[in-house]
């Protein structure tokens, strides 16, 4: 039996779990992905669960304990790695909306994704709906920062 559409929708979501996966270096206990299309823009940011600290891209360092065997461990956060991981993401986000074109389903607005790097296991929760472009005060941006707010108290 050949591929469906949600065969490609998950490798495409796989993909995007695999270079923020790399970007840690695979030493992160949650990876959080945004995922935003609206109006015709594409947009993304991801953070982490570190050592039980819910940390952004750039301050991965922050969540590190020192533990004997660490030998002085410490993550690449440069700019150019993260401008990297996002361009990754959001071609990846393009190919889902070409997927959705050819399949004729409708895109997701927001996708919200957690993987749990211990099980192993990918949730996510779609939007179908506007989530910020009726809203002169909110951005994608915004909203991912709301995101990454909530998911901090929620772990507090």
């Amino acid at each position: 039996m050949g591929k469906v559409f949600e065969d490609y929708f998950s490798e495409l979501q796989a993909d995007m779990v695999s270079i923020c996966l790399e970007y840690v270096f695979d030493r992160a206990n949650k990876i959080y992905i945004y995922c935003s299309y609206e109006e015709g823009f594409v947009s993304n940011d991801f953070f982490y669960n570190i050592n039980g600290k819910i940390v952004e891209r750039h301050k991965l360092n922050d969540a590190l304990v020192n533990l004997e065997n660490e030998d002085d461990f410490s993550y690449d956060i440069s700019v150019v790695r993260q401008k990297a991981v996002v361009k990754v993401i959001n071609e990846d986000i393009k190919e889902m909306i070409k997927l959705c074109k050819e399949y004729n389903r409708e895109m997701p607005t927001e996708i919200k994704m957690v993987y749990d790097v211990k099980a192993n296991k990918l949730t996510a929760v779609y939007k179908y709906e506007l989530v910020h472009t009726n809203d002169s005060n909110e951005t994608a941006s915004s909203i991912a920062r709301l995101w990454f707010e909530q998911v901090k108290r929620e772990n507090i």
